[in-house]
């Protein structure tokens, strides 16, 4: 290879690697990384074990196979018994439970056996406050300081992400220079807290990214995007951001 060819070919690698780091933003906002899977523990008495949202508290239901499911009421002892565990493991901390048609209310904690069941009702354990700068015991982890801030900053950013996109009729794909703002100048007039509702234009109940799609591909003329989006989400996350403080009053016009 002479070197006049391998110049060309450096400067063509050269240009490829460019191109690729100027479009991977880009690249990236069209596809949602995918989301973390709990690592649930094995089955260690031939049964099928069932883990909380928090990845960590479990139990495993003797005698139900892999693909079977559970009747309501073995699902619910279930479920009861993994909160009492919860709860054992969590004495400070915050939960509220109701069963379906009852209101909240306080009910002693749960006994520590580990048969224990929770009673018909709900379950509200308080918090107790603790010093600034030390880690606040939470739902699923302890937190501290540092966590809030920089979970409050990725969300600044998703919402400053929204806002982008809200006011750019280009990132909104649409095809006759109309942006979101020119209607609904700050995210004025959305009034996301009213969602679920019965949308009149979609002739059914709509959630808020349905109205955003639907706005999308009428008043913008572009294509609707698909739930999972980075930009509907980042849409969805600045109107509500735009409306807080407001009382949910879903269903309302």
């Amino acid at each position: 290879m002479t070197r006049r060819s391998i110049a060309l070919a450096t400067a063509a690698g050269c240009a490829a690697i460019f191109a690729a780091v100027a479009h991977a933003p880009r690249l990236r906002a069209q596809q949602a990384p995918p989301l973390p899977v709990h690592q649930v523990p094995d089955a260690k008495n031939g049964g099928t074990v069932v883990m909380l949202c928090d990845g960590k508290t479990s139990v495993e239901v003797k005698g139900l196979k892999p693909g079977e499911s559970m009747t309501h009421a073995q699902a619910v002892e279930v479920t009861r018994e993994l909160m009492v565990q919860w709860q054992r493991e969590h004495p400070d901390e915050k939960w509220q439970m109701a069963q379906a048609g009852q209101s909240s209310q306080t009910v002693p904690a749960p006994p520590a056996g580990p048969s224990a069941s929770l009673a018909a009702g709900a379950i509200v354990i308080g918090v107790k406050p603790q010093p600034k700068g030390t880690q606040q015991g939470d739902t699923y982890a302890s937190f501290t300081d540092r966590d809030y801030k920089v979970w409050k900053n990725e969300t600044d950013n998703f919402v400053a992400e929204g806002k982008r996109i809200f006011h750019d009729s280009k990132e909104l794909g649409g095809t006759i220079g109309v942006s979101c703002d020119m209607c609904h100048p700050d995210g004025s007039n959305t009034h996301p807290e009213t969602y679920p509702k019965y949308q009149v234009q979609l002739q059914r109940v709509a959630l808020l990214r349905d109205m955003i799609d639907w706005c999308i591909e009428n008043p913008v003329k572009g294509k609707a995007l698909d739930p999972n989006d980075p930009k509907l989400r980042a849409l969805e996350a600045y109107i509500l951001a735009q409306r807080k403080g407001v009382p949910l009053a879903y269903g309302k016009h």
